[in-house]
């Protein structure tokens, strides 16, 4: 009677170990293109805090007409699953960056530069491959931007992003 028992819990304990493979990956990292402030270019790392939550961190720069700029970013993200590999997720973060501004796009006055903070939310939808462990995602951030260099406060910066998972 015992071993029935034994085998009933080794079953369960597999059904819910598979199923645990099909939802998402502890770890992501790859690259998110986005266009708020010029088109820029994110290292963009994932990390699963739990069954529907996670922490995605990203370091990006941007070039806007004569104006670099540096970015960090943390997003604290819930996820749904739509369909087998297609997932939903929603969230808000924040963050901080610098910029400098070249002293010909300032009528010779000089160079121009700062730091700014950035306050953001996150929509979007993302394909996990279940062939091999690539995700691709395209999400839609609007940010609202602190002691920006561009005195535009708020934007929508939309990405499309493509990582490995493991």
């Amino acid at each position: 009677m015992k071993k029935s028992y034994y085998y009933f819990y080794l079953f369960i304990g597999f059904a819910f170990s598979s199923h645990a493979q099909d939802t998402i990956q502890k770890n992501a990292i790859g690259l998110r293109l986005g266009n708020n402030h010029g088109l820029g270019i994110e290292i963009s790392y994932q990390r699963k805090l739990n069954l529907k939550n996670r922490l995605e961190l990203d370091f990006g720069w941007t070039k806007d007409n004569h104006t670099d700029a540096v970015k960090i970013s943390g997003i604290y993200q819930w996820y749904w699953n739509i369909d087998k590999e297609i997932d939903w997720y929603a969230g808000f973060g924040g963050g901080l960056g610098s910029w400098n501004t070249n002293d010909n796009y300032n009528d010779g006055y000089g160079s121009d530069n700062g730091i700014f903070f950035v306050i953001n939310g996150d929509i979007g939808i993302e394909y996990n491959f279940k062939e091999f462990p690539i995700q691709l995602a395209i999400d839609l951030r609007p940010e609202f931007m602190f002691n920006n260099y561009d005195k535009d406060d708020f934007g929508f910066n939309l990405g499309l992003a493509a990582r490995y998972r493991f």
